[in-house]
């Protein structure tokens, strides 16, 4: 079964002041936003990739590529790879749905396209892992999923010597913990799994308590929109405050500043205690 918390979860996000303009200045500013631009050298990533496979959860992914997009129009020369096993279109359902692991199916699902396969992909900056109900093994109970899991460690392992930085959302650090990479390493994931993906690998020093985690080049994101606020946490530290501020304005998004600020940890925090 799915970890459930039973206690309230409280919430201590600040919400910026509102400020009221009038349209020349909406569009001045706007104006101002969308021409700023992050100086560059030869050590800032440019090259993202992110992997796809069936039965990926959609934020995982597209709340980190929402990010990139509006990071593509201040930061020239960045590239975005949607990348999987094989070209055929990857759906947000599993091929086979866990039942196993307590939840019904979904009724409704998309798919994305992938650009390149793992044997096609191109040379990459950094790798974007995200999780999903596709990464549990529909046969056994609480296991990964090898169908899935397996091909993925295999493209982390081969790619990781060259990446500048390995990037996992939710139980995304599940699936990158069967490589080994996160051995001894700080880490979370999803809190709804946890009980189950941290006996996947004991060897991580999984924390209850993280919106995300950073080890490294290695960083990790607690569940679904906690990638998000990894993602800015990621471009505030290589592209700069100022970047990242003006692309979470222009999103409408409050984001999460201390990655120790993680109210879906506090129950399992308090458990392993």
């Amino acid at each position: 079964m799915l970890h459930q918390g039973t206690a309230p979860y409280f919430f201590s996000t600040k919400v910026p002041e509102l400020v009221l303009l009038t349209t020349s200045e909406a569009s001045a500013r706007l104006e101002q936003m969308t021409q700023t631009s992050f100086d560059m050298d030869n050590t800032t990533p440019t090259r993202f990739g992110v992997v796809l496979f069936d039965g990926f959860e959609l934020v995982d992914v597209c709340g980190p590529l929402d990010i990139l997009n509006n990071l593509s129009n201040r930061s020239p020369g960045i590239s975005l790879s949607l990348i999987a096993e094989n070209m055929s279109p990857k759906s947000t359902l599993p091929k086979e749905w866990p039942a196993n692991m307590g939840m019904g199916p979904f009724t409704t699902w998309q798919t994305l396209q992938p650009t390149h396969d793992f044997k096609s992909a191109p040379e990459l900056d950094v790798l974007i892992v995200p999780g999903g109900m596709g990464s549990f093994d529909p046969a056994r109970t609480g296991q990964p999923n090898p169908a899935v899991v397996d091909p993925i460690v295999k493209f982390v392992l081969e790619r990781y010597p060259s990446l500048k930085y390995l990037l996992t959302v939710c139980t995304g650090s599940g699936i990158v913990s069967q490589s080994g990479l996160l051995d001894d390493k700080k880490a979370t994931l999803f809190k709804g799994a946890w009980d189950i993906i941290t006996k996947w690998r004991p060897q991580v020093h999984w924390l209850p308590q993280a919106r995300w985690t950073e080890d490294g080049n290695i960083w990790t994101s607690s569940g679904v929109c906690s990638g998000s606020d990894l993602m800015f946490a990621f471009v505030r530290k290589i592209y700069g405050e100022q970047t990242a501020k003006e692309i979470s304005v222009w999103m409408e998004y409050v984001r999460h500043m201390d990655p120790e600020n993680d109210p879906f940890g506090i129950d399992i925090a308090k458990e392993d205690s």
